[in-house]
């Protein structure tokens, strides 16, 4: 019975901390969508498009380079398509306004 309590305890443990790094990631992730929101309003100011695929490419590129695992590069490649991807469409809709 003890080794069990001392697994479930330290599960406990690790998810508590995966649940403190889950709510730092919202927070970093809102904090990143304000300030491509800042860039939406000056690339709007100016008449810019939304879009500016050599700037995805190099975050992808850079954050791909900066990958130490253990998620595989597709995988960060993939999230970071999605943030960009929101961003992008949040940058759409303000526009629209």
């Amino acid at each position: 019975m003890g080794s069990k309590r001392r697994a479930r305890s330290k599960l406990t443990a690790v998810r508590h901390r995966i649940d403190r790094l889950d709510a730092a990631l919202l927070r970093l992730l809102n904090q990143r969508a304000a300030l491509a929101l800042e860039v939406g309003r000056i690339k709007k100011r100016r008449k810019w498009p939304v879009f500016d695929a050599r700037r995805e490419a190099f975050v992808l590129h850079r954050m791909g380079q900066a990958n130490r695992g253990p998620l595989s590069a597709s995988a960060v490649r993939h999230v970071f398509q999605a943030v960009l991807c929101e961003c992008r469409r949040r940058e759409v809709a303000k526009r629209r306004r």
